[in-house]
């Protein structure tokens, strides 16, 4: 099977042969012609098989299709993400995809001012990408208006739905035409989600996918706590050590691996930097002295590194966590293939226990913890920590009893985004994450607990 065979237009097949895009997972080459025909869908499958670009192709095909309305342009697709992490994952695949079509992505999430968001909805927008909080105080302000969606996403259905946001989703459903097209995207297919999906979706097509969480034996997994102002510093003593080994390194953000790769030419460590703003052209140029040995290290976000296809990359290094325990997989499946031994590291900050024990849980495989000499955090990581139900992100209870912060407004580790001049209050029963889940009474236990991680000093 094809991307060609599926029915998609010439320039979406352009765009994915440049991302290295080859053939279809199974998830896309489910969903994408269902969703080419109409029909409303229910798609079961874990993040890391594929399904953005199972919802976005079609999505941004049929978008291209057809003329606008005159005047303002308003959202004609939403895709509602769980967490900003998310959005900004989901807003940088459909520009990637769409990069040869005339339509804009927009994202919408919370902790940060509402005025450039206020702004760029003013512009124009084809698609909106948004967490459900932050965009019913668009909606509540007058300035999102969702009358003209032909095309909605819920993606990570489950997730929202563990982090108390029904009653957000139902807000915003209340906003969007009855007559759509609608995909629900989801874990499992467990009682809960079949009764939303009663309640959204018309006759759909139903697309359910192994999880694809397939790790190597020969892949030894290690971890060097280290605090987070330091982890520039233990990467240059990493690679300095090991200096004949060829190494991806992944970062969190497009700015933060260039910074990254900047820093490690600094240290005499040439590096090349490859992210959804790089041109084409550079990212193929940087690709192809990676594969060919001529680069020794190559830094990458999630996204920019799909395809890549290394035959014998001994080592991968986690500069930062991904903040879904499935991208973990996708990301050091780029080692140990064919039988060869690979290496996968972490850098892990104290905060980030939470999303190191996410991690743990889906391994099911032993972690190596081993503290570096002079760079020995001041505090342990809390791997007794329960994880929270908002992507791995720790929640801290505010002092002086203020309301807790929205989970799509939280950053990484826990930290509290900054608040700006424009941005709303929280306290919202909608909004509260965990704090709503307690009050609307819905399911969700609690996860198995998982194999012990090993100490080593």
């Amino acid at each position: 099977m094809t991307f060609e065979s599926l029915g998609l237009s010439p320039a979406l097949l352009r765009a994915l042969t440049e991302a290295n895009y080859t053939t279809p997972t199974p998830i896309q080459a489910q969903s994408i012609p269902a969703l080419l025909s109409g029909r409303d869908l229910l798609g079961a499958a874990q993040t890391g098989t594929g399904k953005t670009a199972a919802f976005g192709l079609p999505l941004l095909q049929k978008l291209s299709k057809e003329t606008p309305a005159k005047g303002p342009r308003k959202p004609r697709a939403l895709v509602l993400v769980p967490t900003r992490e998310l959005a900004v994952q989901v807003a940088d695949s459909l520009k990637v995809y769409g990069r040869h079509l005339r339509l804009n992505v927009t994202m919408i999430f919370g902790g940060v001012g509402m005025q450039p968001q206020i702004d760029n909805l003013r512009r124009g927008v084809d698609i909106l990408v948004a967490c459900p909080g932050r965009l019913i105080d668009h909606l509540d302000s007058g300035h999102a208006k969702l009358d003209a969606v032909e095309l909605l996403v819920l993606d990570e259905a489950d997730r929202m739905l563990d982090m108390g946001f029904l009653p957000s989703i139902k807000r915003v459903l209340s906003r969007v035409p009855q007559h759509r097209q609608t995909a629900l995207f989801s874990a499992t297919f467990e009682p809960r989600i079949r009764g939303l999906a009663m309640e959204l979706l018309t006759s759909p097509t139903e697309v359910q996918v192994a999880a694809q969480n397939t790790i190597a034996e020969t892949i030894v997994h290690r971890v060097h706590p280290v605090e987070a102002s330091r982890k520039r510093d233990l990467l240059v003593e990493i690679l300095s050590r090991r200096h004949t080994d060829q190494v991806l390194i992944f970062g969190k953000t497009k700015h933060g691996c260039n910074r990254l790769a900047e820093q490690l030419d600094k240290a005499g460590l040439p590096a090349l930097a490859i992210h959804g703003n790089k041109s084409q052209a550079q990212r193929q140029k940087a690709l192809d002295q990676f594969k060919s040995g001529k680069a020794r290290i190559l830094v990458a976000t999630d996204v920019a590194a799909r395809g890549l296809d290394i035959p014998s990359l001994p080592l991968v290094i986690n500069h930062d966590l991904p903040m879904v325990a499935e991208d973990y997989v996708h990301r050091i499946g780029r080692t140990g293939r064919n039988g060869a031994s690979g290496e996968a590291l972490s850098l892990v900050a104290p905060e980030e226990g939470g999303l190191l024990r996410q991690i743990q849980r889906m391994l099911k495989a032993e972690i190596l913890m081993e503290t570096v000499d002079g760079f020995a955090p001041d505090r342990p990581i809390r791997l007794d920590a329960p994880i929270p139900k908002n992507g791995g992100q720790q929640r801290r209870q505010p002092v002086g009893g203020r309301p807790a912060q929205r989970p799509d407004e939280q950053r990484p580790g826990g930290q509290r985004a900054p608040r700006k001049a424009g941005a709303r209050g929280h306290g919202k029963p909608a909004d509260r994450g965990a704090h709503a889940h307690a009050h609307t009474g819905k399911p969700g236990g609690r996860p198995s607990r998982g194999p012990r991680v090993e100490a080593r000093a």
